[in-house]
This record gives C-alpha cells, sequence and structure tokens, in this order.
C-alpha cells in the first residue's frame, strides 16, 4: 500500500482555511440542501436491499440472475467510482452548482426507470446512468462543504453528512422494505426526490468563491504546481477497503438473513435499519470528538472486524442483529475518519478532483464488495463464512495500520528548521 505521506498540519490536524467563508444569512438552509442531496446516493445504495430476494425469484429464469440482481444494487457505485474522478474535474473547471442541479434531474429520469422496464439487463444499465448523476450528486456536495466551511466546522459537517446519509439510510431500509411489501418495484418511487430538490438548490446555493490572495484562486494557478496525487494515495487505496467494509452490512443482511429462514422484506427491513441505527450512533460520537481522525482508523477496523466474525458465527436471527449493530458503529467512525483525513489534504482548486478520487475509491469498493463476497462463499460454501473472513481481512488491516500510522505521526511532529 502506497504510504501516507502527507506535509505537517498544525497541531490540531486543522487544515489552514483556502476559501472565503460565506455569510451566515441562510446557512441553514444551505446545509440542509447539501444533506439531503448527500442522502440521494445513499437511497441508490440501499432501497432496493430488502427487495433483493424478491427481484431474484421475479428474474429467476433469465441466465446470469443470481449474479446480475445484486448487480442492480452496486453497478451505480461502479459507475460512481469510474466517473467520480472526471466529475471532479469538470467540479474544478466548470463549477459546482449547475453540475449538480443538473444531475438531480437526471438522477430521478434514471432513478425510475426500473418502474417501467422489463427487461433485466435494461434495469442494469438504468441502474448504471444513475450512477452517473450519483457521481456528481456525492462530488459536487461534498466539494461545496469544503468550500464553505473550514477548521472544525468543515469536520463538524462532513461528520453531520455521514450522520444524515447514515439516518437516510435507515429509513429508506424501512421505507424499502414497507413498499417492496407491494412489490419489488414500488420503492423505484422514491427516486423521484430529485426533482424535488432540484429547484432549491438552484435557489439557495450560493456560489463559493476563494479567498482572494491565495494560489488556489483559479484553476489555471492549480496547473502551475502538481496535484497532491501521493498525499491521497495511501488514503484512497485504504477507502477501497473501507467501501467494501461499509457496505457488508447493507448489502448482503438480506441474504444472511434469508438463508437464516427469515423471509419478509418488511422484517429484513427493519433489521438492516437498526444496523443502519448504529452506524449513526458512530457518526454523532464521532462529531463529538477532537484530534486527527486517522489515529482512530486501526481500532476503528477491529470494532468492524469483530462485527464481522459476530456475523459469520450467528446461529439466529438475534446473534446476526447484535453483530451487524457491532459492525455498524464501526463504520459509523469509518466513513467520516477517511473523509476528514482526504479533505484536509486538498486546497480549493484541488479540491473537486480529489473528492472525486477519494469518492471512486470508496465507491469501488462498494461495488466489489458483493461480487467479493459471492468469490469467496462459492469457495467456502457459505456467506456467513465468507463475511466472517472479511473480519479477519479487517483484524489484519488494523494491525498493519498501527505502525504506519505512527511513523507518519512522528514525521509529522519533527520541529521544522
Amino acid at each position: 500500500m502506497p504510504g501516507f505521506a502527507s506535509p505537517p498540519l498544525p497541531a490540531d490536524g486543522i487544515a489552514a482555511q483556502s476559501t472565503e467563508p460565506v455569510t451566515e444569512a441562510g446557512g441553514r438552509l444551505r446545509i440542509v440542501l447539501l444533506m439531503a442531496g448527500s442522502c440521494l446516493p445513499i437511497l441508490g445504495a440501499v432501497l432496493l436491499a430488502p427487495v433483493l430476494p424478491k427481484m431474484q425469484e421475479h428474474f429467476a429464469t433469465v441466465p446470469g440472475a443470481k449474479a446480475l440482481v445484486p448487480v442492480v444494487l452496486t453497478i451505480p457505485a461502479l459507475a460512481l467510482a469510474l466517473l467520480a474522478p472526471f466529475a471532479g474535474v469538470i467540479v474544478d473547471r466548470l463549477g459546482r452548482k449547475r453540475l449538480l442541479i443538473v444531475a438531480a434531474v437526471l438522477y430521478s429520469l434514471f432513478g425510475t426507470a426500473p418502474l417501467w422496464l422489463d427487461s433485466l439487463h435494461a434495469i442494469v444499465a438504468s441502474r448504471a446512468l444513475l450512477g452517473v448523476t450519483e457521481a456528481a450528486i456525492m462530488t459536487v456536495c461534498t466539494t461545496l462543504i469544503g468550500d464553505y466551511y473550514t477548521g472544525r466546522v468543515r469536520d463538524r459537517y462532513l461528520a453531520m453528512q455521514t450522520i444524515c446519509a447514515s439516518a437516510g439510510a435507515t429509513a429508506f431500509f424501512v421505507l424499502g422494505g414497507a413498499l417492496g411489501s407491494s412489490g419489488w418495484r414500488t420503492p423505484f418511487w422514491l427516486y423521484a426526490a430529485g426533482l424535488l430538490l432540484a429547484p432549491a438548490m438552484a435557489a439557495f446555493l450560493p456560489k463559493p468563491k476563494p479567498k482572494p490572495g491565495t494560489v488556489t484562486e483559479t484553476a489555471s494557478a492549480a496547473e502551475k504546481r502538481p496535484f497532491p496525487a501521493r498525499r491521497l494515495a495511501g488514503i484512497c487505496v485504504l477507502s477501497v477497503f473501507g467501501g467494501m467494509v461499509f457496505y457488508t452490512v447493507p448489502a448482503n443482511t438480506a441474504f444472511l438473513l434469508d438463508d437464516l429462514g427469515v423471509k419478509s422484506s418488511g422484517v429484513i427491513g427493519m433489521a438492516t435499519a437498526l444496523a443502519s441505527a448504529a452506524t449513526v450512533a458512530g457518526c454523532l460520537t464521532f462529531a463529538r470528538l477532537t484530534g486527527r481522525p486517522e489515529r482512530r482508523l486501526p481500532a476503528i477496523f477491529a470494532l468492524c472486524g469483530a462485527g464481522f466474525l459476530v456475523m459469520g458465527l450467528a446461529p439466529n436471527t438475534a446473534v446476526l442483529v447484535v453483530g451487524a449493530v457491532l459492525n455498524c458503529v464501526g463504520t459509523g467512525f469509518l466513513l467520516p475518519s477517511l473523509l476528514t483525513w482526504a479533505m484536509s489534504k486538498l486546497e480549493y482548486a484541488d479540491r473537486g478532483r480529489g473528492t472525486g478520487l477519494w469518492t471512486a475509491a470508496f465507491f469501488f469498493g462498494q461495488f466489489i464488495c458483493p461480487l467479493v463476497l459471492i468469490a469467496v462463499a462459492s469457495v467456502t460454501g457459505s456467506l456467513a463464512t465468507a463475511v466472517g473472513l472479511l473480519g479477519i481481512a479487517s483484524a489484519l488491516v488494523a494491525a498493519g495500520l498501527l505502525p504506519m500510522l505512527r511513523r507518519t505521526t512522528a514525521a509529522q511532529e519533527i520541529p521544522q528548521a
């Protein structure tokens, strides 16, 4: 794994201000819109999880349906992973707001398409196009948080972004399960939410401005110095694995419960929502902590791994849910820790590209998550065993991070001549 190289930061781990703060007038509505926009890609990722078994039954005669149905859930993450870096370049060069509004409208168009599509392959294609819009929405919303706010305020709002996304995921699991009771297509209606947000974003999100007098004021200034790829390389590699860890519970709990004899999509939705609520609890705790978030990553991966091991060995539904909750407390810390770490390395002119690269890495991990677990399950004979092995891998990553982070911290604390 590439080294976690970075320049020295202030003692509190906060990056220097690089943009002119926006005024507080309308600030509450602004952050509400950014939080709501950040929930849209999460809606795409988790809404269908409770109805996947029903979709698999419906398309049972389609060749390759066993692999294609999980891909319906995860292919937006692949499209997001592939295109987020390009969205980041567009963000830096052409601006944030216009791209966000167009993407929100197209999100609803592609998201509701499966309501009228009868081909599983066409549904997969529409979901891939949905991922294109998600790449733009996630990259712009995160970039705007970095533009509008600095220091501890930025860290708090990045944590809030995860809190809102996780709380939204909890609600979407319940809604997906409840709506799925009347048919696997019904949850797709919720993708129309983008049409409600687009006009409000057009009216109430201000255009951010770089801080006058800095080299980060224009994109041409950024071209005169190299993009800080080395600073982000290790974080992005780790974020691929972090995306797998984060997405295992929402993408696979329905199948694990199905293996234990639980068939009701409503019960599956409620069980997954309970685990998602634990992610919210972890995010809320993260928002109250101070210091460098990366220093907590070994403990976070160890906690996530312990949850996977409990899930892998669970003999019944109750124990499975306990393991999922344990894991999700850890993922509540994981996502904001990785994100705030990455954002602390970026200045205004680099923020779109840097955010796009980090988003690509994290969502690529989400995409490969079910594919890796299916492959391991085919060898071991059990999805539960595959999840348990992911727990062991998480523990190994935690152990490997300890010496790396200690060396990085020691290097940053060396007094400068």
